[in-house]
């Protein structure tokens, strides 16, 4: 299980712009922001639960931040409607398609998008529930 996951930024505040209509499709919110990084997690963290398990992060040494070739970042997704939207506010807030919503051949229930954010970083919503 991982407990938080990061992905650079070379601008913080154009990463908001874009993470917080792409994640509120998905019930997250920005709970933390200054100059070099923007956290997110549940609306309603419950007790013992992190309050933010996603970050957008300035590397920490300074160089320019790169999306890695082979990185994926998939995020749980309630409903292959929430698939949708993230994928359509990805696109609507600077994102742009890598792969449109749909059933992938995983399982017969795996549906899923892909996009990348606008520092490149790959991204995917999924949703595992039959519908």
């Amino acid at each position: 299980m991982f407990l938080y996951v990061t992905v650079g930024t070379n601008d913080v505040k154009r990463a908001r712009a874009f993470y917080d209509p792409v994640l509120a499709a998905l019930g997250m919110v920005c709970s933390m922001e200054d100059e070099s990084e923007v956290g997110y997690g549940p609306l309603d963290p419950k007790p013992g639960q992190r309050a933010r398990t996603f970050y957008a992060t300035k590397p920490f040494l300074k160089y320019p931040a790169t999306w890695g070739n082979g990185t994926l970042v998939a995020f749980d997704a309630p409903s292959r409607a929430a698939v949708d939207a993230f994928h359509a506010a990805a696109i609507a807030n600077g994102g742009s398609d890598d792969g449109a919503p749909g059933l992938r051949p995983y399982h017969a229930s795996f549906y899923s998008c892909y996009v990348r954010d606008p520092d490149g970083n790959k991204l995917s919503a999924v949703c595992e529930k039959p519908e």
